[in-house]
């Protein structure tokens, strides 16, 4: 890309910031873009060899700020690999793993991902969790709410709770609440415009100066939601100061019991990747709690029979049902620190973490297209397990399994949606996995495999 294809504008301000620097910034510009993956931990810890099969077959480098992260030439395709559909690894620029690096996530925590979508960096986050604790990811948009809602799904994540509501309406609900923040802003993307010409025809210094106002409003609420002694990494992909440091600046000045403990740049021309912004803050033990917000208390349970509504079983007698299911066919499923929960006929396990609880101020009203681990859909006399749950087990997990080689017809098959031929023996629900990575849910009956995996989620035939 030529620099004359650059906003004016944009070249000005890059040349202030970068002085002598800038001739190598923008000879950038003519090198390919980087791409990268980044493996779910969930998953690859259980499976050394399908991680051996991953690095040799997509010719893997490792990145260097992220140990699970891997740089991919421009000619491989690993999102059409069924170790994709697995939830094996997340296809993510880069430089964007560095930001949940420095964020550090623990498990057992409560973490905040407030701006989440489409999911890269709440999946980072649930990786290092290990399933313990609860992390709440937020996107106000709702499309991309559902996007990210997908994702987490397909990456096998039990302790995720998918909520889609503006920035303020969390913070009246949860206020200091929250171990971690991950506010990755929404911002001008000047970090995308090797690869996105859109990001570029959109490019204006008021358009630089509108993501930096919409930014503070959001900094404002994740504030009020970290409790002290918690830590909030903001990251941007974009390289202007006003929407980085002018903005941690910003941050100091208003919050004094803020500190600022680390703070990197990751430059196109100085690493490999399309650039990225990180500041990390954290909020003395003795920091301010708003008096002017809502305040919510954790130690308010919900009641045992929570959402229940018009006809429909309770959520306690619906688990009931669903643990009975589970006994005979996922024997080794487990459920860690939770309740149940309905929505009409779906069933979900409600995370918790150590000391904190939903109540019901926090959900009422709250869009949650993902509330925690999608259990089973309640049918009438029956129990049909959810595509979350298969995602979220380990082959050894389920009662019957039937394992399809990566590179078979019969897994192309079966993501497609097609039934597939199975021994007479089999019969009942059925865990398919590839390579002993879960993809679905299928029903044997008759020599025949029924095909459960959504519709939604089927490749073309």
């Amino acid at each position: 890309m030529r620099k004359e294809l650059l906003p004016v504008g944009y070249v000005t301000s890059m040349n202030e910031i970068l002085g002598d620097a800038s001739y190598d910034f923008w000879d950038s510009y003519d090198s390919p873009r980087t791409h990268g993956l980044r493996l779910n931990r969930l998953k690859a810890v259980h499976d050394a060899d399908n991680l051996k099969n991953l690095i040799r077959q997509f010719h893997l480098t490792a990145v260097p700020w992220c140990d699970s992260g891997y740089y991919y030439d421009d000619n491989e395709r690993p999102g059409k690999h069924p170790y994709h559909a697995a939830g094996l690894y997340y296809i993510q620029e880069p430089s964007a793993m560095s930001a949940v690096e420095l964020l550090d996530p623990q498990p057992g925590e409560t973490i905040l991902d407030l701006a989440a979508a489409p999911g890269g960096k709440t999946s980072h986050i649930a990786s290092k969790m290990m399933g313990q604790g609860l992390l709440v990811s937020n996107e106000i948009h709702p499309e991309r709410a559902r996007i990210l809602a997908e994702n987490v799904e397909r990456m096998g994540i039990k302790n995720t709770v998918v909520t889609s509501a503006a920035p303020d309406q969390l913070s009246r609900r949860f206020v200091a609440c929250f171990d971690r923040i991950m506010l990755d802003a929404p911002c001008s993307g000047e970090g995308m415009f090797r690869k996105d010409a859109a990001a570029i025809a959109e490019w204006s210094h008021d358009h630089v100066e509108l993501c930096a106002s919409r930014q503070w409003d959001i900094v404002q609420e994740a504030y009020h939601m970290l409790k002290p002694g918690g830590t909030l990494a903001y990251s941007t992909c974009t390289f202007n100061k006003a929407e980085n440091e002018e903005m941690v600046g910003r941050i100091l000045k208003q919050y004094p019991d803020m500190e600022l403990r680390e703070m990197k740049r990751l430059w196109p021309h100085l690493e490999r990747g399309e650039g990225h912004f990180v500041a990390v803050l954290t909020k003395s033990a003795a920091g301010v709690v708003s008096q002017n917000m809502e305040s919510l208390s954790t130690n308010s349970k919900l009641p045992a029979k929570s959402r229940q509504s018009g006809n429909q079983p309770p959520a306690q007698s619906a688990l009931d049902a669903f643990l009975d299911w589970a006994k005979q066919d996922i024997p080794g499923f487990e459920l860690s620190g939770g309740r149940p929960i309905l929505f009409g006929e779906e069933l979900y396990w409600l995370p918790v973490s150590e000391g904190w609880d939903w109540n019901d101020q926090q959900l009422k009203g709250l869009k949650m297209p993902r509330a925690g681990l999608h259990l089973a859909h309640l049918k009438k006399n029956r129990i049909e397990p959810a595509h979350a749950l298969a995602m979220s087990l380990k082959r050894d997990q389920a009662a019957r399994s039937w394992d399809l080689a990566s590179d078979s017809a019969d897994v192309a098959a079966y993501l497609r949606g097609e039934v597939l031929s199975i021994p007479s023996e089999y019969r009942g629900w059925t865990l398919v996995t590839t390579d002993g990575l879960p993809i679905g849910w299928g029903k044997s009956s008759g020599g025949q495999l029924k095909n459960h995996l959504p519709k939604g989620l089927r490749n073309p035939k």
